[in-house]
């Protein structure tokens, strides 16, 4: 087995904010010479000289700020956000000016109509393809005032989104709940208790403190009996950032909100889109508005009678337990959980102790073992941006390198929110022959470990870390030796989801359960009475989970679509419109859920966050193979590596499905998994 040296990994601790900016120019004025001198050509264009030295000249612009992007997302700084602000509108230029070069467009068409490009190896074609689309996305044929108008546009975007994603990240820490009665925290764990001392301490209190850090918000809104203080909690929380609130006003997104529909609107139009929402959709699965729409209007049909069900049994719990007569929002997640406990006599609390964070991690290393014959080993000796990163190594059953793995798992103050995989490089073929690895980055915000214990999680963290892992298995296990469809790159976003959520089905299975799990003090697998209560609460509450999905994807949709500049965004009206439709359940006046959708706002899922429900129908389908023969059939599971994983974005997803599958996704086995049949 060969490894990859330190020296080929990024020098995260040699990263100083204060050089970053001259970095970035530095590398642009290279790339923007390079151009020149490609373009200054009198024989024919080939792959050789323009296409392969732009694949070259963009990887190493990418693999430079891969890291600093990285780092403002996971350890920001004063110093490190002032810095990756100042590069954004720089960045932005670059990009513009890259895909608006006629020169360019009309070399890399040249290179289409020429005899040889019949010739080319699939990968090659679809990137030309793909690079010629993107021309016209970009405006290449527009006007010359047009061109100015869009590169300022999407240097706007650029800067409103991160605006958006700050304020985000500035709104959660600046808020706690600081707690000194011990009888004002019943109902919490001995973990949650031990966690929030830990936070007073740290701040030089007595007494508890939570935080709008998910894992401690989730812990106090699920398990604390005190209903004044999660009203008090919940409206922090579903306030940040807006006018609403503690904080109101004080780091507002709502105004910003705005200017990124309308800045939106207007790059749409000015390419030839009606609206944002088609301008989307051209690099998607979905060819149109309609369809999207259609998709998901019938799944709210077929999901809203479960969810009514779903909210009705929640009100009449409360009613009966605690005689409540007026369930609230606050009041949703401790009374789901109880119920749950009560139905089931299982609570997520209850798995904890069973999945040791370096267990969980042990068995889905063991389980993709299984399925595709990988071996992954973790490396101590390379640079890192934290004490709590993890590098890892993945080996296939040929001992060659197929892909690196980042992995930072924990909640932490200057850390963005949420969980995501990223891309730090791609795989590639270089110019000696080499293979460049790819690299990615696995971020989630679980509880931290406290003391010298392990970090325990629950199984819908354990949900979370197989999601993201899928990701980066798309990643990293491509063989395609050209960077612009190797791995996650070139796949329509409608079907990037795919591979992540399909992973997820093995948290679900007894046999891949017992690799996962082992209690933190004995080492006992879960035990066979709480799986039976895992799988009987697997589709506790679906309903209701579907269809907050649903307001997710319609809003975010609609949104984009009916977008009139003459009256603004209408986003709060809009929401309301959609949840009338869609939701069983109330929101709150004050709530602004929508001034934190940073997949929308801040993300890559603009009109676009439908598509993860569009992938879970490849997902759930792709599964049902696995049902049929065996969860762990080496046939089937090298057949889905094969066929999904190591073709990146090679072929259209439909086509690489059907390879897969033998026939045309079937929404059926989404509705079975989800319990809505």
């Amino acid at each position: 087995m060969t490894n990859i040296t330190p020296s080929a990994l990024p020098k995260f601790s040699h990263i100083i904010p204060e050089n970053i900016e001259a970095i970035i120019k530095q590398a642009i004025s290279k790339n923007n010479n390079e151009i020149k001198k490609l373009l200054n050509n009198s024989t024919p264009y080939t792959w050789g000289n323009l296409m392969a030295p732009l694949e070259e000249m963009n990887d190493q612009l990418s693999k430079c700020w891969a890291p600093i992007s990285h780092m403002h997302a996971v350890v920001e700084t004063d110093a490190l956000r002032a810095a990756y602000k100042a590069c954004l509108p720089i960045l932005s230029d670059y990009y513009t000016d890259l895909m608006q070069n006629e020169l360019l467009y009309k070399a890399i068409q040249s290179i289409a109509e020429s005899p040889v490009y019949s010739t080319f190896h699939p990968a090659q074609r679809k990137i030309i393809a793909n690079d010629l689309r993107d021309f016209k996305l970009a405006g290449v044929d527009l006007a010359p005032q047009d061109k100015i108008c869009y590169g300022e546009l999407q240097k706007k975007l650029s800067q409103l989104s991160t605006q958006f994603s700050e304020n985000i990240l500035d709104a959660t820490h600046a808020w706690t709940l600081h707690v000194t009665e011990r009888e004002n925290l019943a109902g919490l764990s001995d973990e949650a208790l031990e966690l929030s001392a830990q936070n007073a301490k740290e701040r030089q209190l007595t007494g508890w403190v939570f935080t709008l850090d998910y894992p401690s918000y989730s812990s106090f809104i699920k398990y604390a009996e005190n209903r004044e203080l999660r009203h008090v909690l919940y409206e922090a929380y579903a306030t940040r950032a807006s006018d609403q609130g503690p904080h109101a006003g004080r780091w507002d997104n709502t105004p910003i909100m705005d200017s990124i529909l309308k800045a939106r609107h207007e790059l749409a139009q000015l390419l030839g889109f009606h609206n944002f929402a088609e301008y989307s959709l051209a690099t998607k699965m979905a060819e149109t508005p309609e369809k999207v729409l259609a998709f998901l209007h019938d799944l709210v049909v077929k999901s809203k009678p479960f969810g009514e069900k779903d909210i009705h049994a929640l009100r009449e719990f409360a009613k009966e337990v605690d005689g409540l007569e007026q369930l609230e929002a606050w009041d949703v997640p401790y009374y789901t959980e109880k119920l749950r406990k009560t139905r089931y006599a299982l609570s997520q609390e209850d798995c904890r102790p069973y999945f040791p964070i370096h267990k969980v991690m042990k068995g889905m290393f063991a389980i993709v073992n299984k399925l595709y014959g990988l071996k992954i080993v973790e490396r101590h000796d390379v640079d890192t941006w934290h004490p709590q990163v993890q590098f890892f190594e993945v080996y296939d059953e040929e001992g060659q390198l197929r892909g690196c793995l980042y992995t930072d798992l924990y909640a932490r103050s200057h850390k963005r929110e949420g969980a995501w995989m990223d891309d730090c490089q791609g795989r590639r073929r270089l110019v000696e022959g080499n293979i460049q690895v790819p690299i990615a980055f696995l971020t989630c915000n679980f509880t931290r470990p406290l003391e010298n214990k392990s970090a325990l999680l629950t199984h819908e963290e354990v949900l979370t870390l197989f999601h993201e892992f899928g990701h980066c298995l798309h990643h990293i296990l491509t063989q395609v030796d050209f960077l612009g469809v190797s791995g996650i790159n070139g796949v329509a976003w409608d079907a990037v989801e795919f591979p992540s959520q399909f992973f997820e089905f093995w948290c679900w299975d007894k046999e891949a359960l017992k690799l996962l799990s082992g209690h933190y003090e004995t080492g006992e697998p879960l035990p066979d009475a709480l799986y039976e209560k895992l799988m009987a609460a697997k589709n506790f509450q679906a309903g209701m989970h579907m269809l907050r999905q649903l307001e997710f994807s319609l809003f975010d949709f609609r949104m984009h679509l009916e977008y009139d500049p003459t009256i603004g965004g209408r986003i709060q009206a809009l929401l309301d419109e959609v949840r009338s439709e869609v939701s069983v359940m109330s929101a709150p006046r004050f709530n602004r859920f929508q001034n934190t959708f940073s997949h929308v706002f801040a993300g890559g899922y603009a009109a676009g966050y439908y598509s993860y429900k569009w992938a879970e129908v490849l997902s759930s389908d792709a599964f049902s193979k696995f049902e049929e023969h065996g969860i762990f059939d080496p046939k089937t599971g090298r057949e889905f590596l094969h066929h999904i994983l190591e073709q990146g974005g090679t072929r259209e997803p439909m086509d690489l499905f059907i390879a897969f599958r033998g026939r045309e996704p079937s929404i059926v086995p989404l509705l079975q998994h989800s319990g809505l049949m």
